[in-house]
């Protein structure tokens, strides 16, 4: 006897203004928890992060009137659990076209759960800032 498959909707958690209210929070905080934004830098982590990093950007830009400098960050290489995700694993370009020396750079990704993805991140910039002082 087959087995039957019930579809179940996804339930909404945050509707686009609750998301906006959420961003705008969070930019309050960069700049609050900094006192201004005069060194800080926001990072993207690929690929959700991203957008987010952007739209955090804009809204700090609408609150302070500073444009933000927003990098974006490939953390695939050193994730500890690379040998499960694919034999050979898509690398995609990190772009952090500013300097990252005595500056406050802020990580941003969609999801925070056990931190493995923030620790990866963390050593990922510790590379850029070596290579950067051995350049």
């Amino acid at each position: 006897m087959a087995k039957q498959i019930t579809m179940v909707d996804k339930a909404i958690i945050m509707d686009s203004q609750a998301i906006k209210r959420a961003l705008t929070r969070v930019a309050h905080e960069i700049v609050e928890r900094n006192k201004g934004v005069s060194d800080v830098t926001l990072v993207g982590i690929r690929t959700r992060g991203v957008p987010l990093a952007q739209r955090i950007a804009e809204e700090i830009k609408r609150i302070e009137g500073v444009d933000l400098p927003v990098g974006v960050l490939d953390i695939t290489l050193y994730r500890d659990d690379l040998s499960t995700l694919a034999y050979q694993p898509i690398v995609h370009e990190t772009l952090i076209p500013f300097s990252i020396n005595n500056k406050k750079v802020v990580l941003i990704d969609d999801v925070l759960f056990t931190g493995r993805t923030v620790r990866a991140a963390l050593d990922a910039i510790i590379d850029i800032g070596r290579r950067l002082l051995f350049n």
